[in-house]
């Protein structure tokens, strides 16, 4: 029973792997897009498990840091760098996209080794990072019908402001509850009912991928909201 949270861990990594196997061999974003969200599945879950069973370990920390730098950092990168390597087949430029996987890795070893972070964040979580990019590469045609310069400069800019955004020391909330009152937890029941609304509006205009993409930005600008208003 003590080994279910690593399984379920191991899943998590399993997932990212399959993921870029699907973008870099396949070109198949949609592909890697469902397999990154059942890596945000696992992750949630591999938590869970190991509260509820109270199976803590050091061995199973590292695990989870290195899934979520392969399902979270590599893969979204390859997603990126393949999306960037259709404005320039001579892989240069392109690489800066495996910046994500770099400071995804700064990121998580921080985050391993800082006791601040027990009921909230600082800096943008990894996982929300990939998801941001997971799921806007794929959408990017609903709002871009041919190739322009905006876009690879906007992704480009969009990259190193996640990067700085997952090494800064923003407080960013967490979704974990301490129990189902309104009264201590605004943030988080703000950013389910935003979420809720957000989604239906995708699905109902055909672009329910955007989504997550929407959301997590609306997520580190409460975030920011929060710590402007000091509540």
């Amino acid at each position: 029973m003590k080994q279910i949270p690593n399984i379920i861990t191991c899943l998590n990594l399993l997932a990212g792997c399959m993921a870029c196997v699907l973008i870099l061999r396949f070109n198949n974003s949609t592909g890697a897009f469902i397999f990154i969200v059942l890596a945000g599945i696992f992750d949630f879950l591999d938590g869970m498990a190991a509260r509820a069973l109270k199976a803590y370990s050091n061995i199973g920390a590292e695990l989870d840091s290195l899934a979520d730098v392969v399902s979270f950092g590599l893969a979204p990168g390859c997603i990126v760098y393949s999306y960037l390597s259709t404005y320039d087949s001579g892989m240069s430029w392109p690489l800066i996209a495996f910046l994500l996987p770099v400071f995804s890795a700064l990121r998580l070893a921080k985050f391993n080794v800082d006791t601040r972070q027990s009921t909230s964040f600082l800096g943008l979580p990894v996982p929300a990072s990939g998801l941001f990019w997971t799921s806007l590469i794929p959408s990017i045609h609903l709002f871009f019908s041919s190739f322009s310069l905006i876009v690879p400069v906007g992704i480009v800019i969009l990259l190193f402001v996640f990067c700085l955004l997952m090494i800064s020391e923003i407080p960013m909330f967490s979704l974990k509850f301490k129990n189902l009152q309104w009264k201590g937890n605004e943030w988080p029941f703000s950013l389910i009912g935003i979420s809720i609304i957000v989604i239906f509006l995708c699905v109902f205009n055909s672009m329910p991928l955007v989504s997550l993409s929407i959301i997590i930005l609306i997520y580190i600008l409460l975030s920011l909201v929060k710590v402007i208003f000091g509540k």
